[in-house]
């Protein structure tokens, strides 16, 4: 997946910040050949994956879209402004509606507040027959889904701010915000809403928990450190998602770590490996995986970062955030192919594709299989057998 930088100067030129970005920052060049993906070679097949089922949503999709499941339904949005609800088990439309404007962002829920966010920054809640309860501003721009839950809609804005917003009338209720680096990644990234608290990454390599309901930051952590002279080599932004397994909250950084904290412990560190990742992790009851920038996938022994298995098979393929669903682990890559690879050692179980052009949203574990929402706009349940 090729990762973008963006500036808060407003000295650079769209014409110099484009050349910056595409010189500086992307992740796949393959003008020289070093860089080519790796083809796909064929393998025995250990488990069986089909498409389940398949659903629409709309067009348009990005690094602020996916998918939100809350018990059996799914909550999904695309680009040109649609906004679904789904049913986890066959996909079958609950209710599907167009809003006038188009969407940089979504989507988040909690089941009976859905929200999305304009590309102007206006956050818009829809209740569960999809109606349009409120809309209200942001600071500036957001490309991160929101979160929902315990009464608050909070969102992640450009500006380095995290704001809450009434569920019920969209009354800014808090905002938390931190200094930001002179370059940040418009990369893959996930706020997650756990018993109270809003876990987020922060830009410098930073994690946070906001208590949902005050916006009291309760603890940070840091993920890693800036290193080098450039305003470049010190952009380590933590990507993906947080993930949480038992008293374990873990995460990774672009040109940063890969690391754990025991949460029971008062957020102390468990363990840390040097790391790099475009796209962010996840884990399961024994490990934690994520590919590396040049897409060769990782898993860590929980208990202490040991290295469990390395798989370079898909190097290069531009991959996304991986799933973990019990007897596999899944990524999806830039030509629409879901790869399976077993949890236990990295090797190949299954492939298929979904089409749709590259995958860019996370993919997501749940009951029914691995959720993907397509690069054209669709939802897609794998199941595996």
């Amino acid at each position: 997946m090729q990762v973008k930088c963006f500036t808060k100067f407003a000295r650079f030129s769209a014409l110099m910040l484009t050349g910056f970005v595409l010189s500086g920052c992307s992740v796949f060049t393959g003008d020289d050949g070093r860089n080519d993906p790796t083809p796909l070679k064929e393998f025995k097949p250990g488990i069986s994956a089909q498409i389940g089922w398949k659903a629409v949503i709309g067009s348009g999709a990005g690094v602020g879209f996916a998918p939100a499941v809350v018990r059996d339904v799914i909550y999904a949005a695309s680009g040109d402004g649609s906004v679904g609800r789904y049913d986890l088990v066959s996909g079958a439309v609950g209710w599907k509606v167009k809003l006038d404007q188009k969407l940089s962002a979504g989507a988040g829920s909690d089941g009976t507040t859905t929200a999305v966010v304009a590309e102007d920054g206006t956050v818009i809640a829809l209740d569960d027959s999809g109606q349009v309860k409120w809309r209200s501003k942001a600071s500036s721009e957001v490309v991160i889904p929101p979160v929902v839950g315990f009464g608050v809609v909070v969102v992640r804005s450009g500006d380095y701010r995290i704001q809450a917003f009434n569920a019920e009338n969209g009354e800014r209720i808090w905002s938390v915000q931190r200094p930001g680096p002179a370059l940040t990644l418009r990369a893959p990234a996930r706020m997650v809403l756990i018993e109270g608290m809003v876990l987020t990454g922060i830009p410098g390599g930073k994690l946070m928990a906001v208590n949902a309901l005050t916006g009291d930051v309760q603890w940070e952590g840091v993920v890693a450190v800036p290193k080098g002279s450039t305003d470049l080599e010190r952009v380590n932004d933590v990507v993906g998602s947080p993930a949480v397994v038992g008293p374990l909250l873990c995460a990774v950084a672009h040109q940063g770590r890969i690391i754990c904290f025991d949460i029971a412990a008062g957020g102390r560190p468990v363990w840390s490996k040097s790391f790099s990742s475009n796209v962010g992790m996840t884990v399961d009851n024994r490990h934690a995986y994520a590919p590396n920038t040049q897409d060769v996938i990782s898993a860590f022994n929980l208990q202490d970062g040991s290295s469990a298995w390395k798989q370079d098979a898909l190097r290069f393929r531009r991959v996304t955030s991986p799933a973990a669903i019990g007897s596999a682990v899944a990524v999806g890559d830039f030509e629409g192919f879901v790869h399976f690879l077993a949890p236990d050692d990295g090797r190949m179980l299954a492939r298929i594709s979904v089409g749709g052009g590259a995958l860019r949203a996370p993919l997501l574990a749940t009951t029914q299989g691995v959720l993907v929402q397509t690069g054209d706009g669709n939802l897609i349940m794998i199941v595996l057998n």
